[in-house]
């Protein structure tokens, strides 16, 4: 009886102490409520953390954009760097924007073949008709293949077009990759470079169309631009690049070497859009390089006033 006494007496001690520590646990909770409360609203705000003081306004927001100024004038000193570093005299001129309507080409006169309008042949021409006083660098056959004439021109940001023959490109298609990579136009040049004249009607379509093919599996296109060898074709010519796939003709009224020009108008000037004429050759064929011979060319046309642009743009 005593024991169940005893228990009874412990389960009541037990109790107390239960209800007192749960007492307690609400008095401390109150407590610390009321410090927190008060610590809410009595700290200082130079005790507060480093953020505390800072109103959203001042917190940094992401960069903005620098304006179109900005833009060109960080370009133009960018373009000044790579002037100098590859020895112009001057900043090369920027072209215009590309016309929104593009003229039209028609073959220069003395230049056309017969039934050259009403078989709507592609037109040979050596002008593009523009007011701007721009001309169109064109390079032609792919021989020589200098890494440093890319960096060059992708450093000043020049544009021209590639007309190419496959039997001295196809040893390092890669190379005219890298060229179209940087927004160059590749176009046909024939597959061996002959006298188009020469050879009969199937032999040229051969040269051309064949061509075709291997710029598509190449560089995954078919050119519209073709450029006659030498210069030199026919009816012919024209007839079997029309059958190719073929718009245009272009050939060129200036030709610049590596160490002088060579015009085919009298005056021995250039001309507003003129198309310009050099070749893919090193100092196994020259007395130069490729970039000789570009800085020979940009000198040249921007001492004149005259910027590069795209031969396709007006196209």
């Amino acid at each position: 009886m005593r024991a169940v006494v005893q228990n009874d007496k412990n389960r009541a001690r037990g109790g107390r102490l239960v209800l007192g520590c749960g007492a307690a646990a609400l008095a401390c909770s109150a407590v610390l409520s009321g410090c927190a409360g008060t610590e809410t609203t009595r700290t200082p705000s130079s005790q507060a953390g480093p953020d505390a003081t800072r109103s959203p306004s001042r917190h940094p927001g992401p960069a903005q954009a620098p304006g179109p100024q900005a833009r060109q004038a960080a370009e133009h000193a960018r373009l000044a760097a790579a002037a100098r570093r590859w020895g112009l005299a001057q900043v090369p001129l920027a072209p215009p924007p590309p016309p929104e309507r593009k003229p039209e080409i028609t073959a220069r006169a003395g230049f056309e073949v017969s039934h050259q309008q009403d078989w709507e042949l592609p037109p040979v021409f050596t002008t593009i008709p523009t007011r701007q006083k721009i001309v169109f660098l064109t390079i032609d056959d792919g021989s020589e293949k200098d890494p440093r004439f890319l960096r060059m021109m992708e450093d000043l940001k020049i544009p021209y077009t590639a007309f190419l023959s496959n039997y001295l490109v196809k040893d390092d298609y890669g190379y005219f990759r890298t060229m179209q990579s940087y927004g160059h136009t590749l176009d046909n040049h024939t597959l061996h470079h002959p006298y188009l004249p020469g050879l009969s009607y199937e032999e040229q379509k051969t040269e051309i169309c064949a061509m075709q093919d291997i710029m598509e599996r190449q560089f995954g296109k078919r050119p519209t631009v073709f450029r006659p060898p030498y210069g030199n074709y026919d009816q012919d010519t024209l007839r079997a690049a029309k059958s190719c796939g073929i718009k245009y003709a272009p050939i060129w009224n200036e030709e610049v070497y590596v160490d002088h020009w060579e015009y085919r108008e009298d005056d021995q000037k250039m001309r507003r859009g003129d198309i310009v004429l050099t070749h893919f050759r090193g100092r196994s064929d020259w007395n130069g390089t490729m970039v000789d011979a570009m800085r020979r060319f940009l000198d040249k046309v921007t001492r004149e006033g005259y910027a590069v642009a795209r031969l396709e743009d007006y196209l």
